[in-house]
């Protein structure tokens, strides 16, 4: 795949943002590839025509996401309609989404431009909330949908059926329904399995179940989760990607299932997904010279 027109998105809130977008932007425009900022960033560097992240996917051969994996689920959530590559540049600590880290954008980008990458196909949910007969909110996710208690007192009963089959009523202080992409997130810290992120399947995790015995359950990709809740208190709150936060009522009813879009993320040249659970889970080094993930185009 040729690149010819790249939008950059950025967390604004980091530091040097402005400059080292700047410096980007020159650079890629040195090699002849037209750039388009998204509008918040634009106006960080001093210009103007920046573009909504929806019209930003629709001008571009490649979108760079420059921040961390909070940015990375944002942009794949609004560019979801838009089969356009995504590649995480990370402004911080090591993340699962940003693979490639600052030091090697430029190389990257070397690599890119010539076609010399890969892509993974993540899969998305969709989600929606109905109280009655009314849809009251929807979206898509990356990572999971979270049914939390918040700050209530008392645990949540949350009723659940996969694929129009009872299966249980958790008793917990909340349920995560997660993607593959979403297993090294929330619900890993709530006791849930790691699983590739190129597979296509849904986890369902308790958080602190009332019955231990309640555990993660992984479904098959085509299973559509409805879920209700049960609360003697003043609801509960669903939160998307840990970043859309919906407040839901006793009676309210969640339908999951998969959705009919993907975000595509650019793999880094540098490194294997091996080496990337290696980093943020402390598992030990890397032998010498082992575990490079080759290029393709």
């Amino acid at each position: 795949m040729k690149i010819k027109k790249v939008g950059i998105v950025a967390n604004i809130e980091k530091e040097n943002i402005a400059g080292f977008t700047s410096a980007l932007k020159k650079w890629l425009e040195a090699r002849g590839i037209r750039v388009s900022l998204e509008a918040n960033i634009a106006a960080a560097v001093g210009g103007s025509g920046g573009f909504k992240l929806e019209d930003l996917a629709a001008k571009a051969d490649l979108i760079a996401v420059l921040g961390g994996d909070g940015t990375m689920l944002r942009t794949a959530r609004n560019v979801a309609q838009h089969p356009v590559p995504i590649v995480g540049i990370n402004m911080g600590t090591f993340g699962y989404l940003t693979e490639v880290n600052l030091n090697e954008t430029y190389a990257a980008f070397e690599l890119i431009l010539k076609g010399d990458f890969l892509t993974e196909k993540r899969m998305m949910l969709d989600v929606k909330i109905r109280r009655g007969n009314k849809t009251i909110a929807s979206g898509i996710v990356l990572n999971d949908v979270v049914i939390n208690r918040g700050n209530l007192s008392r645990i949540v009963e949350l009723e659940t059926s996969v694929s129009g089959h009872y299966l249980t009523t958790y008793k917990s202080d909340g349920l995560i329904v997660s993607t593959p992409t979403g297993s090294t997130a929330y619900s890993l810290s709530a006791g849930g399995p790691i699983v590739y992120p190129g597979k296509e399947l849904i986890i369902i995790n308790p958080i602190c179940p009332h019955t231990l015995t309640n555990r993660p359950i992984i479904f098959p990709e085509n299973s559509d989760l409805q879920i209700t809740l049960w609360s003697k208190e003043s609801g509960a709150t669903v939160t998307l990607d840990g970043q859309e936060s919906y407040r839901i009522n006793s009676g309210d009813v969640m339908t999951i299932r998969k959705s009919k879009f993907y975000t595509r993320l650019v793999l880094s040249p540098h490194r294997s997904y091996g080496e990337i659970l290696r980093s943020k889970l402390g598992w030990g080094s890397l032998p010498s010279g082992a575990g490079k993930r080759k290029n393709a185009s």
